[in-house]
């Protein structure tokens, strides 16, 4: 371990053993950190968490919530929880969904959802503000290996979300979400594009209306 703690360097993919990444992540410094690891790498992402991640990260996960709710979908959505395969992978998305008959399969407790007995979310989405390139690269593989059905990435910068579907180890874009039905990614753009100039209630109405057409 003395010889990766030399080179551990925040923020980028660092080539490791499943045993150094677990050194590593209980470390005192990084009890904070988001963690991954995939392909024998490991990347702790130390960024701080600015408003308009933090925001975007809200809006999302209430338009989502609201969503399900007017539509009757069921759904067990999870914030900043990590999923872990021993020894081959782990991810920490800003958020999660397990949706419909398969919500009731959401990890509980306090520990790391494991991915040997918990069936993988529905649904990853990443916040990016300094970390797109990644999101639609290397976590990316993480997550089509994860097996995880649809995944994606709100460029925060542009209030863009750019959404992919994942099916037998690939992935692909997609403009309306596949385990939604008839959730339009342009009209949780336009969602993220109104909380500029509007507080949480005003998009809430908004959404409301165009969730009920």
């Amino acid at each position: 371990m003395n010889q990766l703690q030399t080179k551990l360097s925040t923020n980028t993919w660092i080539p490791a053993t499943w045993d150094e990444y677990i050194q590593a992540i209980h470390a005192p410094e990084y009890e904070k950190a988001k963690t991954y690891y995939v392909d024998k790498k490991l990347k702790i992402e130390m960024a701080p968490v600015g408003p308009n991640h933090a925001n975007e990260n809200g809006i999302i996960f209430f338009a989502i919530s609201l969503f399900c709710v007017l539509k009757g979908i069921r759904q067990t959505g999870l914030i900043n929880c990590s999923f872990r395969k021993t020894g081959l992978r782990e991810a920490q998305p800003d958020i999660s969904y397990y949706i419909g008959e398969r919500a009731s399969l959401a990890p509980t407790g306090t520990s790391i959802a494991n991915l040997e007995i918990t069936s993988p979310p529905d649904l990853a989405i990443e916040i990016a503000s300094t970390s797109l390139a990644d999101d639609l690269g290397y976590k990316r593989l993480l997550y089509e290996e994860m097996e995880i059905k649809e995944y994606w990435v709100v460029d925060v910068e542009k209030t863009q979300i750019i959404a992919f579907a994942i099916a037998e180890g690939g992935s692909k874009r997609i403009t309306t979400s596949q385990v939604l039905p008839a959730l339009s990614i342009t009209i949780l753009e336009e969602a993220l594009q109104r909380s500029q100039e509007q507080d949480h209630t005003e998009i809430g109405t908004w959404l409301l209306a165009e969730f009920q057409k």
